[in-house]
């Protein structure tokens, strides 16, 4: 077993030599493959792509890159190729034994989890590259899942974790847990969601909304719903109902959308600004219809928006930046916002992994809650009507969050820049 190690050693050893080599032979610039793009029906889970592109278009000019995506489907490939021109995608088996090859570094992109260890694991296996991992949530203590993961399943994550040449975690939960599992990358940080620096826009479709709608800017907040559980089913025809999420869903979607419910009524009633209730994935323009908009009381009623369809990245970024901010029970579009100098306020439970404490990793505790308690429930209405009610106040603390992202992704990915050749 040990002369297979060795012979394997050598081999991948030999592997990255000859790849230096020739790479210094042709001076070609530095080629960088992204796995990422895990899916198309959530805004935030198409985000996480583009934010890492802009990090590595500014931090790391010059350098190529190739996209492993899962999914590019519903406009979502059409819509990185405008903002990304050069970019190349990854497509087939052929292509991806081209990359292999062709690669310097592998860098494991945003996500809710190691997403892609088993690719990450055979890129090291088959080429002896080295790999880095850029901004994820490790939900492995049980507390967000249905059953907690086995040791079997983490000895696993942090084997691929301790072979990267860094590991950056989104929220310090997720860090504070690998290392307790003993993860020995050389460089283990809190890094934050690559979604944080996503600059697509799409202003006209955004200003068509805007003005079929009634809704100027800076006049109106955002406001976006969510069950404990995404009800995958209703827009997979392909998958069942899990009768105990759905179960958990219809015992708790009262209590998890009264307090948003009664903010959008007491800011429609107590100032002069609009309520826009929006998703961000595809389940969630029924949830606003049944608890958010539907319940709304009839004198205030005609001020809030309903949205009616899912939109892409694009054009729910140009609208949040044109919004006075936003509240809600999701965690990327307040990433966006805030990433844009927007107020956001994020509301999460026990269901959900430890993302949302992200807020309090960049300074925004105040605007952080714990739907599982009821002083956070209770102090809801309060924080969005401050919100309402000072903007000026809300922008400069949401712009000392966002500074506080810009110079740790600025940090993070001078640690890239080392690990590429040249």
């Amino acid at each position: 077993m040990k002369t297979i190690n060795r012979r394997h050693f050598l081999q991948t050893t030999l592997t990255a030599a000859l790849a230096a080599s020739a790479r210094a032979a042709d001076k070609r610039p530095a080629r960088l493959l992204l796995r990422s793009s895990w899916q198309t029906v959530n805004i935030g889970d198409i985000a996480h792509t583009p934010g890492v592109l802009a990090l590595i278009e500014k931090h790391l000019p010059g350098v190529e890159v190739r996209l492993w995506p899962s999914k590019v489907d519903n406009g979502v490939e059409e819509m990185l190729l405008a903002r990304f021109p050069k970019l190349r995608l990854v497509k087939g088996p052929e292509a991806l034994k081209a990359a292999f090859a062709e690669c310097d570094f592998l860098l494991h992109g945003s996500g809710p989890s190691l997403v892609a260890q088993n690719d990450v694991a055979r890129w090291a296996k088959e080429t002896g590259k080295p790999y880095g991992v850029y901004g994820i949530t490790l939900p492995l203590q049980g507390s967000t899942a249905t059953s907690p993961a086995s040791d079997k399943t983490i000895a696993a994550t942090v084997a691929v974790l301790s072979g990267a040449k860094f590991a950056y975690f989104r929220d310090s939960r997720s860090l504070e847990f690998a290392k307790q599992r003993g993860c020995t990358s050389p460089v283990m940080e809190f890094g934050p969601d690559g979604a944080f620096a996503t600059d697509l826009r799409d202003d006209a479709k955004a200003t068509a909304f805007l003005k079929a709608n009634g809704l100027e800017d800076g006049q109106f907040l955002c406001c976006i719903p969510r069950l404990r559980f995404t009800p995958y089913w209703t827009i997979h025809k392909e998958r069942a109902m899990d009768p105990v999420k759905h179960a958990r869903n219809e015992a708790l979607k009262e209590q998890d959308h009264a307090p948003h419910r009664q903010a959008i009524i007491e800011v429609l009633r107590q100032t002069k600004l609009k309520v826009l209730i929006c998703p961000e994935d595809q389940t969630q323009m029924a949830v606003g219809k049944e608890l958010l908009y539907d319940p709304l009381p009839a004198d205030v009623k005609p001020r809030a928006v309903w949205r009616p369809n899912y939109w892409l990245t694009g054009e729910a970024i140009s609208v949040y930046t044109r919004s006075a901010g936003l509240f809600g029970n999701e965690m990327h579009s307040p990433i966006m916002c805030v990433g844009n100098g927007i107020p956001a306020i994020v509301c999460r439970w026990a269901e959900q992994t430890t993302k949302g404490l992200m807020w309090r990793d960049i300074g925004l505790g105040d605007w952080l809650f714990d739907f599982d308690q009821e002083a956070d429930r209770a102090r809801l209405v309060p924080t969005v009507l401050a919100m309402a009610k000072d903007p000026a106040a809300a922008k400069a603390k949401a712009a000392k969050g966002r500074e506080f992202v810009m110079n740790k992704f600025a940090a993070s990915m001078a640690v890239v820049k080392r690990q590429l050749p040249g």
